[in-house]
């Protein structure tokens, strides 16, 4: 089915979201046809899309009218009910809950806990040891013998970044990724756990509980210790929300950074031109990668609730509507950028969405920006020659996702 034929409701499907042609074909039909449309998919609740760069930008920015409780995502009535059962009738934020389903001043205290360590300045101390994993993982290519499935090493260095930060033994971090992949991309079959999504985060808050208790024991200066021994008002995190912590930069700090990795490796190998370009100008490499972001846009979606009656793009949206805010629609705005399904890597200006913006904006952006620029200076210098060497494949979900599997040939310098 091509991207014309798809139904608007299509939008929720996550089969949708395995093929990017499709999914940007029906997305550029919004953005033209009704920039704003309000969709009632079976089995979800109804929601406005929200498709254009302007307008997800000033939802995001104007906190006090579009708050993100109490959906961070959309996902089926059906799924949400099961985790109800599953909590005898409670929801997942009466065991955990993080910053992104916090608005407000609370949002503001919490974020303040860990601001300054995700800050350029913050994140220095920790600059060589990113840039050594790099070639240490890059260094894992030449084991391979030339194939590889190229997501084994994609997702496996942002991982080690992240799990280090929090204290999280190499001999876990296996554990670690099929948990995050059990939470975040739960509607893909192939990550789907025995006691699904929530199964998979109790799972992690056992482990990181014990994390936790060591740190409160024996403080140390770590990002992980910094968490469990933060206070507000004098008075220790309650454990829901130190957990809540964890948990979202243990899970979005690294799969997002590993799709961008596989679908930017991807992105280059389909446009051989703009890969010779990068290799003979390593100096467009921070410029390469905001276009890599731009192209992948790992997080597909966020929700907000209107707080009162508003007009968005001469549509009458009312308190309590959800809104989904559509981050790849964004960043392939024909409005905001010029030839918009070209991958150009010295692509000026380029104001994507992937990060999101306003209070909300991502935490460790830094972070991912360094990983990603470290990681490609590596794959270039190191390896000579590479290709294609069977068909990628996407992950099979509407929240977060990308390039899964990525087959390449190789030859290393």
């Amino acid at each position: 089915m091509s991207a014309t034929d798809l139904p608007i409701e299509a939008i929720v499907d996550p089969r949708t979201f395995t093929d990017p042609a499709a999914l940007h074909g029906l997305l550029a039909k919004i953005r033209t046809s009704d920039p704003l449309p309000f969709i009632a998919a079976p089995n979800y609740a109804p929601f406005w899309l929200v498709s254009r760069h302007s307008d997800l930008m000033a939802i995001e920015r104007d906190a006090k009218q579009f708050i993100n409780e109490p959906r961070q995502a959309l996902l089926p009535l059906s799924y949400e009910a099961k985790m109800r059962e599953a909590a005898g009738g409670k929801d997942t934020k009466d065991f955990m809950r993080n910053l992104i389903l916090m608005d407000g001043t609370e949002h503001r205290a919490y974020r303040e806990i860990t601001q300054s360590y995700f800050t350029p300045k913050g994140l220095e101390p920790l600059l060589k040891d990113i840039q050594a994993l790099a070639r240490e993982f890059i260094g894992r290519m030449d084991a391979a013998g030339g194939e590889i499935d190229f997501a084994d090493v994609a997702m496996a260095f942002p991982l080690r970044v992240v799990m280090s930060m929090l204290g999280v033994p190499t001999e876990d971090e296996p554990m670690m990724l099929r948990l995050t992949q059990a939470t975040l991309s739960s509607q893909d079959p192939e990550f789907q756990s025995e006691g699904g999504a929530r199964g998979a985060m109790i799972e992690m808050y056992t482990y990181f509980q014990n994390i936790i208790e060591r740190r409160r024991r024996e403080p140390d200066g770590s990002l992980a210790s910094v968490i469990a021994n933060a206070r507000i008002d004098g008075e220790l995190l309650p454990d829901r929300d130190v957990f809540g912590y964890f948990n979202i930069i243990a899970t979005a700090g690294h799969d997002t950074t590993s799709y961008a990795l596989t679908g930017g490796t991807l992105a280059l190998l389909q446009n051989p031109e703009q890969l010779a370009k990068l290799r003979a100008d390593p100096g467009l490499m921070p410029i390469a990668v905001e276009e890599i972001l731009r192209w992948t846009t790992p997080v597909k979606h966020f929700c907000r609730t209107a707080v009162e009656d508003c007009d968005i793009a001469g549509k009458q949206v009312k308190a309590g509507d959800l809104l989904l805010m559509s981050y790849p629609s964004a960043s392939f705005d024909e409005a905001i950028y010029e030839d918009p399904f070209a991958f150009r890597l010295d692509r000026r200006p380029n104001r994507h969405l992937a990060f999101g913006t306003g209070p909300h904006v991502c935490l460790g952006q830094y972070l991912a920006r360094f990983e990603l620029s470290s990681f490609f200076r590596e794959l270039l210098d190191r390896v000579e020659h590479i290709e294609l060497a069977g068909e990628p494949r996407f992950v099979e979900g509407s929240f977060v996702g990308g390039v899964k599997h990525l087959p390449l040939a190789y030859r290393m310098r």
